[in-house]
């Protein structure tokens, strides 16, 4: 949430970086609303001094035993504009709250202008694509050769957008899901937590799910329920409407969970497989830091994300987001994207922002300075460390040989019992 008070002394600037997304995203009007509120706020204060001067005069009139009924008329009709006048701050506060939740965060200075994600900017890469002497498969074909992906069975359970692992494919995930919590735990020295999948709409609210993307989520009937999109939403809660102490900053969280996206609308290749579906796991990282390291930060969180490609063998790249393609909640943000060889393409496989102090003002996340002093929102971070269906796209389809099998990389071998190719049987 943006602050107020900023976007009333800063009004031209808050407009243009808004604007940088794209649209002022109804800017003027909350700064119409917040004059009202102002107005109508002085106007009660003001009559509330009145009503207290009188009544002090209208006790001294009775001490002395002199008459006070004008008096008293004429504060039952202050008393009665008071009430209205209040009611209508109340409305008036409410519907500013509201408009307040629907506002995107700014834009940091340092991201590149864009209307789109055409006008991205690549910041490094890292390895060079396989060369096959071969056509590679995609990986939702490979995964039903080998047999360890099963899409029939799975529609059959779920619908469309759902994916059945079996003998490898299972073992696969649930090694890349190990293998990527001791890395951050072990190395980057995170604190593993294992949230609910299931929360409240108020977490959701301090992260910035809703109110704006409510048709995305799957929301449980009858109930103030909601299937974690990711495990940004509890994780980033866990300090709901706490004051830390400066001391305890940076506070790193990773965690795993299922992942529960609807996911509407088409997107031609991206509806086959495992790469947009409506279950999957990842393993999220979380930090709580001072505003002054957040961007520092930003790029730790980036590098031990990208860390998980680098231990696996894989090509990929880091694109710095261009405001148009930013998040709802983002200041900014880079994208790690994995070469996928059957499309001869990209695909985003981390998304790792900086917040600033967004989701802690929705969440009340505030720390005491260290040297005392009034308490100051946090600056929340997150990324991917990493997707594991998407992940596990990039393996078959990087690491496939000729025949259909897939070698698995070194790094998750441990945590597979040892084994070194996943082979089609019989």
């Amino acid at each position: 949430m943006l602050d107020i008070k900023y976007i009333r002394e800063n009004h031209e600037e808050v407009k243009r970086r808004l604007l940088a997304r794209g649209d002022t995203f109804g800017i003027e009007q909350v700064v119409r609303l917040d004059e009202k509120r102002r107005t109508l706020i002085k106007e009660s204060e003001s009559l509330k001094e009145e009503r207290n001067r009188v009544s002090r005069e209208i006790g001294r009139l009775r001490k002395d035993g002199r008459p006070a009924d004008t008096l008293i008329e004429a504060m039952q009709k202050v008393a009665e504009r008071i009430r209205a006048l209040d009611d209508e701050i109340a409305s008036c506060e409410a519907r500013l709250h509201s408009l307040l939740l629907e506002l995107p965060n700014l834009p940091h200075p340092d991201v590149p202008p864009g209307m789109d994600a055409t006008e991205n900017v690549v910041v490094r890469t890292h390895g060079i694509p396989p060369e096959f002497g071969f056509t590679p498969k995609d990986h939702a074909e490979l995964g039903e050769m080998l047999d360890i992906i099963d899409f029939e069975r799975a529609g059959k359970l779920s619908g469309a957008r759902f994916a059945l692992m079996k003998k490898e494919g299972a073992l696969l995930e649930r090694a890349l899901i190990n293998f990527m919590l001791d890395l951050h735990t072990g190395e980057h020295g995170y604190t593993e937590v294992f949230p609910p999948f299931i929360t409240r709409s108020d977490t959701f609210i301090g992260t910035g799910q809703l109110p704006k993307f409510k048709e995305d989520l799957f929301k449980i009937d009858s109930m103030d329920y909601y299937l974690v999109p990711t495990a940004e939403v509890p994780v980033t809660n866990i300090h709901r409407e706490e004051i830390l102490k400066e001391d305890q900053l940076p506070i790193l969280y990773t965690a795993y969970t299922p992942c529960f996206r609807r996911e509407a609308g088409s997107y031609g290749k991206e509806t086959r497989g495992l790469i947009r579906v409506h279950q999957f796991n990842k393993v999220e990282l979380v930090m709580f830091t001072t505003p002054e390291r957040s961007y520092q930060e930003l790029e730790t969180l980036t590098g031990h994300a990208e860390e998980v490609l680098k231990r696996l063998g894989l090509h990929y790249r880091v694109m710095a987001l261009c405001t148009g393609d930013l998040g709802f909640s983002a200041a900014k943000t880079y994208d790690i994207e994995v070469w996928l060889p059957s499309q001869a393409r990209y695909m985003e496989i981390s998304s790792c922002s900086n917040f600033d102090d967004f989701q802690a003002r929705r969440a009340l996340i505030r720390y005491r300075p260290r040297g005392g002093g009034k308490p100051g929102f946090v600056h929340t971070l997150n990324g991917s460390g990493l997707a594991v269906g998407r992940t596990i796209v990039a393996i078959l389809e990087n690491f496939q040989t000729e025949d259909g099998s897939v070698t698995i990389p070194e790094a998750l071998r441990p945590y597979m019992g040892g084994l070194e190719k996943i082979e089609k049987k019989g």
